[in-house]
């Protein structure tokens, strides 16, 4: 089973980029599920029901989310209904959507799992201590589980890695927007990447125009974040997950520009 992860999709730009080069992934790669994080995918903040709709019809098949869920207050009033997109399984149990569900796909099905994490980001309940219980739910269903560890600090992503390995067929973070060289298989068979990167402009800041966040930077005073809507540049995996098992087999990161791309 080959499963595809397209790391945080900022803005317009990023989901053309998704549209145009999709194909080609999927040609190169082989996925037989396909699944992105949009938190960032309307206009750097949130997501709405259109998008959704845009990156199913594209040949996304499950969505993750992260701190931005909220962010697009229309959220509230469909997120109930759209049963391929997860949020944080660690927000209070009030809130409305899913933390986890199953995408099954060309004859296959992936559990996914989003939870977000603690260190530099607002208080939530434990993540490590929510793996637990829904990889042992889910492993009735399925043998390939992924988490998305949506969580700013590299020290508490490595250590869910280590956590998860062998419960979880991959384990990856999001949410910085900045790919790591740390791709590995886990020794008990967990694929593992501290963080995916993201799809969007490539020459801003974490696909933010420049100058405004080098404004702040500078004086300290608040401004107004804009997504750059300059060339794109897109981060992924590629994973093989034995059928068997459900441990990996392979990983390979993604990594590609608008120039390569119009050149390919």
């Amino acid at each position: 089973m080959n499963v595809l992860f397209i790391g945080d999709i900022v803005g317009n730009v990023g989901r053309t980029a998704v549209k145009k080069v999709l194909p080609a992934l999927k040609s190169k790669y082989n996925p037989h599920i396909i699944i992105a994080n949009g938190e960032n995918a309307a206009a750097g903040r949130g997501i709405t029901a259109a998008i959704v709709k845009e990156l199913l019809e594209a040949g996304v098949h499950g969505i993750t989310m992260g701190n931005h869920t909220w962010d697009n207050k229309d959220i509230f009033e469909w997120i109930d209904d759209q049963p391929r997109i997860v949020r944080p399984a660690n927000f209070a149990p009030e809130a409305p959507g899913q933390g986890a569900t199953v995408i099954k796909a060309n004859g296959k099905e992936l559990a996914i799992i989003n939870l977000q994490g603690r260190t530099f980001l607002p208080p939530i309940d434990c993540p490590f201590r929510y793996a637990d219980e829904l990889i042992e739910h889910y492993q009735q269903e399925t043998k390939n589980i992924l988490v998305d560890f949506h969580a700013e600090a590299t020290s508490e992503k490595i250590a869910m890695g280590w956590h998860l390995d062998g419960k979880a067929s991959i384990v990856l973070g999001t949410h910085t927007h900045v790919q790591t060289n740390d791709d590995r298989i886990l020794p008990n068979g967990t694929a593992y990447i501290t963080d995916v990167g993201m799809v969007g402009p490539m020459d801003g800041v974490l696909g933010m125009e420049k100058g405004p966040v080098l404004h702040k930077f500078l004086t300290q005073l608040p401004v107004r974040f804009v997504v750059d809507e300059g060339n794109w540049h897109l981060h992924g995996i590629s994973v093989e997950i034995d059928d068997a098992t459900g441990k990996a087999k392979k990983i390979q990161k993604i990594r590609l520009t608008e120039t390569e791309w119009l050149l390919m």
